[in-house]
């Protein structure tokens, strides 16, 4: 896969579809590689007539890994924001935005309907928030805009969340295994042997736990995005599972909201991941949302 490079780091992406299509960017949550994008679903969205893009973000995968600034204790930053005190991260999602801007330009893209999904939403409100003229269209999903205030994860999903990873390869595989189960869509069918083959995938391209903290310390520092986001005047669609124990249902509801005009898609069933089964629909919303920009 090729790599370029972006605000001073080395990004991992690739294509698919013809570069002349419009440009749809795809953007993954924490700790989460590209090929959580997976290659059909990027076809999907390709044979409907859109360039696809996925890529690395830092401190994950292939691109530039930022160890020499150390690992945040996250659970100290946690308490501290829940008592409205300040916090302080090693770099913020306002950062990640501008990585992404930044790809862009490397990509002599002008402006892309942006996807992001859980922290890839987040970087992408902040995206459209920090770069409006690159944001053609927004679809958030299942994410939040950050408000103080909105439900929490339950304590089991806090727990897997917080919980170091194992550094072992089968270790790794068997903790994903736990997460589908605590965190996945519960109205769906788990595909066991798809998590355990995606998990072995993802150890065997970069098994890099210490970015996870940071990009968590990020998350945490960022503050709340809700009112910057009544300034959006962009497609918005938000899409959010009504099963999901970590980023619950009122999270999508606030962020649909915030953006003037934005659309709400709740898949019944779905939990904190993308199921196969719903990906269909979630190619089909991507698409309708990407052609309200063109309506306009």
């Amino acid at each position: 896969m090729p790599s370029l490079p972006a605000n001073d780091l080395t990004l991992e992406y690739e294509r698919f579809g013809d570069p002349s299509a419009p440009a749809v960017l795809l953007v993954m949550g924490l700790g989460a590689q590209m090929i959580l994008w997976d290659e059909e679903f990027c076809e999907g969205l390709a044979t409907r007539g859109r360039h696809v893009i996925r890529f690395d973000n830092r401190d994950c995968g292939l691109s530039t890994k930022l160890d020499h600034l150390g690992v945040p204790d996250v659970e100290p930053m946690l308490q501290a924001l829940l008592a409205g005190r300040p916090v302080t991260a090693p770099y913020l999602l306002a950062d990640m935005a501008d990585d992404t801007a930044a790809l862009l330009d490397g990509l002599g893209i002008e402006a892309a309907h942006v996807v992001g999904a859980s922290m890839g939403g987040m970087i992408s409100q902040t995206l459209a928030l920090r770069h409006p003229t690159r944001v053609r269209t927004l679809t958030s999903i299942m994410s939040t805009t950050g408000r103080s205030g909105l439900p929490r994860p339950t304590p089991e999903a806090q727990r897997i969340l917080l919980a170091p990873p194992p550094a072992d390869r089968e270790g790794n595989i068997a903790r994903s295994l736990e997460i589908a189960h605590v965190i996945g869509s519960r109205g769906f069918p788990l595909d066991a042997e798809a998590v355990r083959a995606r998990a072995a995938r993802a150890y065997d391209r970069c098994f890099a736990p210490l970015g996870v903290g940071r990009q968590m310390a990020a998350i945490i520092a960022s503050g709340s995005r809700a009112e910057a986001l009544h300034a959006l005047r962009i497609p918005t669609l938000v899409v959010h599972g009504d099963a999901d124990p970590l980023v619950p249902l009122a999270c999508g509801r606030d962020t649909a909201e915030c953006v003037p005009g934005a659309e709400l898609l709740v898949v019944n069933g779905m939990g904190h991941d993308l199921p196969r089964p719903v990906w269909p629909l979630l190619i089909d919303a991507i698409v309708k949302n990407s052609e309200r920009a063109t309506a306009r």
